[in-house]
């Protein structure tokens, strides 16, 4: 079979937006190059060291890469991702150059390509994320090793955001605690969640592929006992009451659901927002205090702001 390689040069905060639009567009999985990596600093905080190719990555901003299967329909499925993509500018989300590039590959080039980019990462005190085909052995006895498999889907577990909200559970989640994962995506936070202790977790995602993504991955790592996963859009027809509410997706999208947030996180409960670009952390933590929620505590990663917030004794 034949595939085609869509790349979009854009920008950083444009990552999340158009993943998603890749994603509904058919898309299996995405790659991200993005040219701050050739000059990111890790080694300081947890030690990995990265050997990486400039060529591999643009001169400036990202280019996100989606793989979709040669078919009659192919021209017609990317005009409407350009006009999608262009539609992000009337939610204020810088798209960059905005240039788009197709070209096509073999199936056996496509499925094992991807996998350079990919190793063994620790992103936090405790949580080292783990590619399924790669060996590798703790090196502390208190750390939480997620394996996954981003060639189902959403990414590979170390965006800023995702590392933010890792390290935010590993503050955060107690002894049987009860979370609510809302847009899971690959399933990373709710496994995290579980490997620190938490022994009811309720899995969301609008996107049946991300439901499927979820479900593998946390079998995979072996937590599916403390899992639920089910097809939502954000909380709705959700209500049972939980002690930790997380969500990592666009801060457009948590600014509306704020309020159905306070009613269902408990009293002293925590509701955690990532995916939050700089420019749009104000508005999110004004959301969060009008309907009735308090700051605990704001996180930053790169141009990423994750925050901590909590429902007061009421």
């Amino acid at each position: 079979m034949k595939w085609s390689e869509l790349s979009i040069h854009t920008t950083n905060e444009a990552v999340d937006a158009i993943s998603n639009i890749l994603h509904e567009a058919g898309a299996s999985g995405v790659v991200i190059e993005d040219s701050e990596e050739l000059v990111r600093e890790r080694e300081d905080r947890f030690g990995e060291i990265y050997s990486l190719n400039p060529d591999d990555f643009p001169v400036d901003g990202v280019r996100v890469k989606a793989y979709l299967a040669e078919t009659s329909f192919l021209l017609e499925t990317v005009e409407e991702i350009k006009l999608a993509v262009n539609n992000l500018q009337n939610f204020n989300i810088d798209i960059g150059h905005n240039v788009v590039t197709v070209q096509e590959v073999d199936e056996e080039d496509w499925a094992t390509a991807w996998k350079k980019y990919y190793h063994p990462v620790k992103i936090s005190n405790r949580f080292t994320i783990v590619p399924t085909w790669e060996e590798y052995d703790r090196v502390s006895t208190d750390e939480l090793i997620i394996e996954l498999d981003p060639g189902m889907a959403f990414g590979t577990g170390t965006h800023p955001t995702t590392v933010m909200c890792l390290q935010a559970l590993e503050k955060t989640v107690q002894p049987n605690s009860k979370v609510i994962d809302v847009g899971t995506g690959s399933g990373v936070l709710s496994i995290g969640a579980a490997k620190l202790g938490a022994t009811s977790i309720h899995a969301l995602d609008l996107d049946e592929v991300a439901v499927t993504s979820a479900k593998e991955n946390i079998v995979l790592n072996h937590v599916e006992h403390l899992i639920e996963v089910t097809h939502g859009n954000l909380l709705d027809n959700v209500s049972e009451q939980a002690d930790i509410v997380i969500a990592n997706i666009l801060a457009e999208i948590i600014m509306t659901f704020t309020d159905d947030a306070f009613s269902i996180v408990k009293e002293e409960g925590l509701f955690i927002t990532s995916g939050i670009i700089f420019a749009k952390k104000e508005d999110v933590k004004n959301a969060l205090q009008k309907s009735g929620f308090e700051i605990v505590e704001v996180m930053m990663m790169e141009d990423w702001v994750t925050i901590i917030s909590k429902k007061p004794l009421l």
